[in-house]
Formats: C-alpha cells, sequence, structure tokens
C-alpha cells in the first residue's frame, strides 16, 4: 500500500499544481472581463448626460412692437409675432370701433417692426388703412416710409388721414408760399388743420 502511494505521489502532485494552474488562470479571465466590461459598458450618466432646466426652456420667439391708432376699440403699441397678421393686433386692440371702414383696411397685410397702422372711420377724408415707418405690407399707403410733407403730391397727401382734396391742397400751397415745413407741427399753420387732425397725422408724417 505504502509503495502504491510512493509510486503515484508525483503524479498527485502534478495533478494539484495542474488543477490550482488553472483556477488562477480562470479566475484572471474572469477579472479581465469585468475590467474590459467597466472600460467598454457607459454608466447610466454617460449614456444620457444631465440636460438643465434651462436648456429644456425653449428660446422666446422675437416680439415686434405695432402701434395701432383710428377706430379700435384700445388704440396702443401692441407686441406681436412675427408671422401675425393686421387682423391679429387687430383683435389684441380690442377689435375695430363701430363705424370702422373694414373696405379700407387690408386684414391680411403682415406686421413689422415699429409699424404704425391707423384704421379710418367710414367718410373719414383720406380714409385708408395707413401704414408707415418700417412696414413691408402692402395697402393704399405710401409704402415703407412716412410720407414727407414737403415732397408728396395731392393725391399722396390724401391717403392721410383728415387729408380730403381741399386741405392737400392747401398744404401744398402753404409750402409754395411759405416754403418748407421746418418740422412737422408746421403743418399746423395750414388753415384747417387743427390739433385733432395733426394727431391723428404725428407719427405718419415727416418733412425730412
Amino acid at each position: 500500500m505504502i509503495d502504491s502511494v510512493k509510486k503515484y505521489k508525483w503524479f498527485i502532485v502534478v495533478s494539484c499544481v495542474i488543477a490550482i494552474v488553472m483556477l488562477i488562470y480562470a479566475r484572471s479571465l474572469v477579472n479581465d472581463k469585468e475590467e474590459e466590461n467597466e472600460w467598454t459598458i457607459p454608466s447610466e450618466e454617460e449614456k444620457a448626460p444631465e440636460v438643465s432646466e434651462a436648456e429644456l426652456v425653449p428660446e422666446p420667439d422675437v416680439n415686434n412692437l405695432v402701434d395701432v391708432k383710428g377706430a379700435v376699440e384700445n388704440p396702443g403699441v401692441y407686441e406681436v409675432m412675427l408671422d401675425e397678421r393686421v387682423i391679429d393686433v387687430i383683435e389684441k386692440a380690442g377689435g375695430l370701433k363701430e363705424g370702422a371702414d373694414e373696405t379700407k383696411i387690408n386684414f391680411a397685410g403682415r406686421l413689422t417692426d415699429e409699424m404704425v397702422l391707423y384704421i379710418p372711420l367710414i367718410g373719414e377724408e383720406g380714409g385708408n388703412m395707413i401704414v408707415s415707418a418700417g412696414s413691408s405690407s402692402s395697402s393704399t399707403s405710401q409704402g415703407d416710409d412716412k410720407i414727407n410733407i414737403n415732397k408728396a403730391t395731392s393725391d399722396e397727401l390724401q391717403n392721410l388721414p383728415g387729408i380730403g382734396p381741399s386741405k392737400a391742397e392747401a398744404i401744398i400751397a402753404y409750402r409754395e408760399d411759405s416754403g418748407f415745413f421746418q418740422t412737422i407741427d408746421d403743418l399746423k399753420l395750414v388753415t384747417g388743420i387743427g390739433d385733432k387732425t395733426f394727431e391723428k397725422l404725428q407719427d405718419l408724417i415727416t418733412v425730412k
């Protein structure tokens, strides 16, 4: 029996050494695999970086300011979005007053920054919707600029609220007799143009 044990002693020792080596090697593979996973699998934070509340809030649209005058319930300056139209700002101003001349209003006109929008009454002299000062909306006004009372023709002057043929001719006659207007306030020196008429015109005219 003892001889048998001695005979297989080295075999047993070698087998144990081999088993220990294989165990160590297997453990090493497992550790390497875990380390590899740590490098290749991102954490939840890496997958979805934190986004602050400020970044989630959309930037506000840039607004324009439009000055609405004339036959609306609440004349004043209103903020409007870039894609809004004349009908939208009229609603913001409380709608049209009774007697407003809807036939002279371009409800589909596009709004722009610094626009002055005048809504006429039915039968008002020069009763066209006036759009001026930075406007690109098409209407019966003089286009993009204020009307220059030193250069405007009779027809052009009649596009202004409260200015009919007789007052337009009076303006032309005044500047021919007395020279060019030095300020827009000089318009009140023309016969037939008082403070009430001038109030409607002051934001729509220029002398330059």
